[in-house]
């Protein structure tokens, strides 16, 4: 349990700036994580600043990974100027993942909005590396508008292997957006046709997340295939400070990867 208490340092490799506010920091750790895992957060911060937890973007080794990170609170303004060669301290993985195990040999549906690209990225990365292991895979993607999507270069990338749907909420300069423009679930008809072999991950703001979940029911989805990412409330990690609790349950150390069917039960109804 000690370790869990233990903050390691780590040095920023590289810095992408993803759209405004939003950039993507490549860590190298003075040791190593405990088998990190897609779906899982490190709490990220600074000494005298305070932590945030954030979502792994990406996973290379335990000790190598990325985290990409808005600048909306004190610590992510505070780690927005670090630049490579700055450090920082991590310590986690913390909290349950995506359980990518059991969707071999399935159909998945990925459903993301704004940041929420972010934590459902490790999955791609894993799907495209065992691509045959999996059925047919959609990803649904988001954003406000065209600047604000995450990732764009890798998207490119994606379309080879799966198929992705993109929207956004506003064309600024018509012409110059060729998608659909319009929310998430105006899409869900494009998508995962046989709700009984298909999995879905949904993962940005909980009023998507809503939505989205009830588009999924009205197609035919079981909640127990359906699963949500929650990480608002959480402050330690490891379930001690009780921030984050909904009745008997931590979102930071039973979440931040649920079941619909679970969060649904959740007293303060976040779903």
């Amino acid at each position: 349990m000690k370790s869990a208490f233990r903050p390691l340092r780590a040095v920023i490799t590289d810095v992408t700036s993803e759209t405004r506010g939003v950039k993507t920091y490549g860590i190298a750790l003075d040791g190593t994580l405990a088998d990190p895992k897609p779906g899982q957060f490190n709490m990220v911060g600074y000494p005298g600043v305070g932590e945030a937890p954030i979502s792994f973007s990406s996973i290379f080794s335990g000790s190598r990974f990325e985290h990409t990170i808005r600048a909306i609170g004190r610590v992510t303004r505070f780690i927005e100027r670090f630049k490579e060669g700055d450090e920082m301290f991590v310590r986690g993985p913390y909290g349950s993942n995506w359980p990518l195990h059991e969707y071999v040999g399935q159909d998945i549906v990925l459903i993301a909005g704004g940041l929420g690209l972010a934590p459902l990225r490790p999955v791609i990365h894993e799907v495209l590396s065992e691509r045959a292991s999996f059925g047919r895979v959609t990803l649904i993607y988001g954003a406000r508008n065209p600047d604000d999507l995450l990732f764009r270069d890798e998207i490119a990338v994606w379309r080879k292997e799966i198929e992705v749907l993109l929207t956004v909420d506003e064309v600024r300069h018509p012409g110059s957006w060729t998608h659909h423009v319009g929310l998430v679930t105006d899409l869900l008809g494009d998508a995962a046709s046989v709700p009984e072999r298909t999995f879905a991950l949904i993962c940005g703001p909980e009023i998507m997340m809503r939505f989205v979940a009830r588009g999924l029911f009205l197609k035919g989805f079981d909640p127990a295939r359906v699963y949500v990412s929650l990480e608002r409330r959480m402050r330690c990690g490891i379930g001690h400070c009780g921030h984050c609790q909904q009745g008997s349950v931590f979102v930071c150390k039973d979440g931040p990867i649920f079941l619909y069917r679970d969060v649904y039960a959740f007293p303060d109804g976040l779903l």
